[in-house]
């Protein structure tokens, strides 16, 4: 009895099992699993549909089936649209192809990075997802933030404003002042990544080189200030480097939340943390196995 109770145990940690009829009409018994001790088998086999991947949640450490869902999962689109923004932008600060003006990353600001990212942020806090909700509508303000910013005909940062009352205003005020909503949201990000110490590693390498993007980049901007041209230019180069990294990151973890049996051959492994939920299941698992073994 006790045998039987534990190889139920190992089998609902594993994976479930279904039947099904054939065309004879003899039900047949079909697996549904995912080997927590093989997390990069990556053979898909017809009698053996995988579950669906459990990276690109933007539920720190927790997966939900998306048979129980009464939403899809808008992270993977919330992501990509991050990913896309950072990307071209950060082509600029690399001085990618001797391009040095950020104005094709505005209509991506105001539109993918900010309107579509803002509307996948309030559809995750529709599926109860405070993490998600905060961070993905968080971004897609500061897209469109940023994109208001860089809109010359506001005069966000430039002079003749309503605010400008002295003709000797220092030029280089404008770059501390930038420094500081960067700095801002470096304050932010870091704080995000605090949260996904219990998640992936993939998740959360994508929160520390984003955080580390923006502290170079306000870094730049408090260089520029202050003169030091040639260090400001390396550290927005540096700035440029970390949000590239970042952009295929947030589009590995889209991927992975995208990937199911339904449209791919594979998995993509996202490397639970040990201490993460999903790394304790793996080890019970193995405990598991060796025991019954």
């Amino acid at each position: 009895m006790a045998d039987t109770v534990q190889q139920t145990a190992v089998e609902k940690d594993i994976g479930e099992t279904t039947s099904a009829a054939n065309p004879n009409g003899v039900n047949t018994v079909q697996h549904r699993s995912f080997d927590p001790r093989k997390p990069m088998a990556s053979i898909h086999q017809d009698d053996q549909p995988r579950l669906p991947a459990f990276g690109g949640e933007f539920q720190p450490g927790l997966w939900r089936p998306i048979e129980h869902r009464k939403f899809a999962n808008p992270a993977p689109l919330g992501l990509s649209a991050f990913a896309l923004t950072t990307f071209v932008l950060s082509c600029v600060n690399l001085g990618a192809r001797d391009v040095s003006v950020p104005n094709i990353a505005v209509p991506l600001a105001f539109g993918y990075g900010g309107l579509v990212q803002l509307l996948a942020g309030m559809w995750e806090m529709a599926v109860g997802n405070t993490f998600g909700a905060t961070a993905l509508s968080s971004y897609g303000g500061f897209w469109i933030a940023y994109g208001i910013l860089l809109t010359p005909n506001w005069n966000i940062t430039g002079k003749g404003g309503p605010y400008d009352q002295a003709s000797d205003i220092d030029p280089h005020m404008v770059n501390s002042a930038i420094g500081f909503f960067l700095t801002g949201w470096f304050i932010f990000t870091t704080i995000l990544l605090l949260c996904t110490l219990r998640s992936t590693v993939m998740f959360f390498l994508l929160f520390f080189t984003l955080d580390l993007a923006f502290l170079m980049l306000a870094c730049g901007e408090y260089a520029t200030n202050n003169g030091a041209l040639s260090s400001a230019k390396k550290l927005t180069q540096a700035g440029g480097g970390f949000g590239m990294v970042a952009a295929f990151l947030a589009w590995y973890n889209a991927f992975a939340g995208i990937a199911d049996s339904s449209n791919s051959f594979f998995l993509i492994p996202v490397f639970h943390f040990p201490w993460s939920e999903k790394g304790r299941e793996a080890r019970l698992a193995k405990t598991s196995s060796r025991t019954t073994a």
